[in-house]
């Protein structure tokens, strides 16, 4: 008798919703019971999404006990993982700007063409190319395409290898460095929001 009267709740990190949907608690966190009305439960309101929400939103683990309360008192909410979910509000999918991508692309061809043109010059590339030609065939050559050719096609595939990435193709499962930085930089966002959008909360209440 005791076990029916506890329910057992694990927040999600984060979610993503429609502007003026509600929050209920099957939206936000994930639920074992064995109670017959859990349906029910998933379904209770913890919130109204508004415009003067912004495209931010915080709900505590608090709100969901709170809702719980309200529905049945003699229930006890064991709370595990997070304590705290950020939803994002979402307008909708904007189509990308097709002429925005070609420039972003194109500048970001530039740049890393001359970052790694620049870098070969600092270093004296040629030089040493012309310089190992030299020491495999006894002649000089001021342009060793025999060695350069090669060169450049290992950096073009060690930037592939590197990157775990050929267009859309991955070569193992295995997140590339790009990947991880991303995520790092999105959980310190999502950490820097939770801590932010709850303070910003805390003093409107």
């Amino acid at each position: 008798m005791e076990s029916q009267q506890c329910i057992y709740v694990r927040l999600h990190n984060k979610i993503s919703m429609l502007p003026n949907q509600t929050v209920t608690i099957g939206d936000v966190a994930d639920m074992i019971s064995n109670r017959l009305d859990e349906d029910e439960i998933r379904t209770l309101s913890l919130h109204a999404l508004q415009l003067s929400d912004g495209n931010r939103f915080v709900i505590h683990s608090l709100d969901v006990i709170k809702a719980v309360q309200q529905y049945d008192s003699q229930l006890t909410v064991q709370c595990l993982g997070p304590e705290q979910t950020l939803i994002y509000v979402q307008a909708g999918i904007r189509k990308p700007n097709v002429l925005l991508v070609i420039l972003v692309w194109i500048i970001l061809f530039i740049g890393s063409g001359l970052a790694i043109m620049n870098f070969h010059i600092d270093v004296s590339m040629q030089q040493t190319h012309q310089r190992i030609y030299e020491l495999m065939t006894g002649r000089k050559n001021s342009h060793p395409l025999l060695i350069q050719i090669p060169y450049s096609i290992g950096v073009g595939a060690g930037m592939v290898l590197f990157f775990n990435h050929l267009f859309r193709k991955r070569f193992n499962d295995e997140p590339s460095p790009l990947e991880l930085e991303m995520f790092l930089y999105q959980q310190n966002i999502d950490q820097y929001v939770l801590a932010n959008e709850m303070d910003k909360r805390e003093r409107t209440e």
